[in-house]
């Protein structure tokens, strides 16, 4: 066999696509480091998003690709690194925060905290440090999903620390108020409440923090969506016509203040009885993907109405954290694998890398 070149092994890597990114590991820049001693070859990969469900995989569609071509003495290594992207111009990134992901919905009822946590959990499962900020100030869940209650610590009476759960962080206005106590509020007090949780909670050391939205696309959404800082957004939907009429305003919304949609996740996609198994599409079918078409945004995947994912969440055990080997489980990680490769090509955020220009009157 002929001595093997640099050049022979990109070329090959370039014909291995990541099926998260949709992109080839040259064009994505993934390809790190190719070492070649005599017949010995040694790849390293970085890619962009957290993916420990996928690592595995990808080594032996490298190797396999090589095999083809006659290379068969290699090793591959897969790793991982996430870095800030860049927010809506004349926002602030958080500070220990490289990326927040809002998660949004047209209209209540459709299981949009329901699938924040479970997505913030999945990316937990991938190896992620994750957080998740409930910024519905009216109906804050996260309390109950996560299973937590009391008030945050302090150290200083000043900022807050965020209660941790599953090792997911988390700060919502329900652990500063009563479960049955009414936030009778209007807008401004909303958002300044909103915002007061967001930059006085100190974050550790965040690759994702979630942002749970309230439903609908009014005041109170538009004026969070211009003053937190948001790297991508997930719009979540059923496949029910009046659900995707309500959907497609908040993608709107998020088109307005120059906020990038990550894609459609499409909630409660099929009925399955907990009796016999059955499955079917009791809000009909095909909505999220038509809708992801139109708009030429990704389908991120399909949930089911499952009665265990509604019981874990109700009894403060979601279910990517209590039963992570579960079908259901997979499916919201290969989710937020999708969501997060999503994100990593995007634009990446550089203000750190300026330095700081102070002008004084000497």
């Amino acid at each position: 066999m002929s001595a093997v070149s640099r050049e022979q092994i990109e070329t090959i890597l370039s014909g291995v696509n990541d099926p998260y990114s949709k992109q080839d590991l040259v064009s994505l820049k993934a390809v790190k480091e190719i070492i070649i001693n005599g017949s010995k070859v040694a790849v390293a990969i970085q890619l962009g998003y957290p993916a420990e469900g996928f690592k595995q995989d990808l080594v032996q569609m490298i190797i396999s690709a090589l095999a083809e071509q006659g290379i068969s003495d290699v090793t591959v290594e897969v790793t991982s690194k996430i870095v800030p992207h860049s927010v809506q111009q004349g926002v602030q990134l958080l500070p220990n925060v490289k990326n927040t992901i809002a998660v949004a919905s047209g209209k209540g009822g459709v299981g949009k905290s329901t699938t924040s946590i479970n997505l913030a959990l999945a990316l937990q499962a991938e190896g992620a440090k994750v957080g998740i900020l409930d910024a519905d100030i009216y109906g804050p869940s996260q309390p109950r999903m996560l299973g937590l209650k009391g008030k945050p610590d302090t150290t200083d009476g000043k900022t807050v620390e965020p209660k941790v759960s599953y090792g997911i962080q988390s700060m919502s206005i329900g652990y500063l108020i009563e479960e049955d106590t009414p936030m009778i509020w209007r807008g401004p007090m909303v958002t300044g409440a909103l915002e007061q949780l967001l930059n006085d909670t100190n974050w550790q050391d965040l690759d994702y923090l979630i942002i749970d939205l309230p439903p609908g696309t009014g005041d109170i959404q538009l004026t969070l969506c211009q003053k937190i800082p948001v790297s991508g957004a997930v719009i979540v939907t059923t496949p029910q016509d009046i659900a995707l009429l309500d959907a497609r305003k908040a993608l709107k919304m998020f088109e307005k203040v120059n906020v990038p949609v990550l894609g459609i996740i499409e909630n409660m996609s099929t009925h399955i009885c907990s009796q016999c198994g059955h499955e079917e599409h009791i809000f009909g079918s095909g909505g999220g993907d038509q809708m992801a078409k139109q708009y030429n945004v990704d389908l991120l995947g399909s949930l089911p109405l499952d009665i265990r994912i509604r019981e874990g969440v109700d009894n403060g055990k979601p279910t990517v954290a209590i039963e992570p080997d579960s079908e259901i489980s997979m499916n919201y990680r290969e989710i937020a694998r999708r969501t997060a490769a999503k994100l990593a090509i995007q634009a990446k955020d550089y203000t750190n890398k300026f330095p700081k220009i102070v002008i004084e009157n000497n």
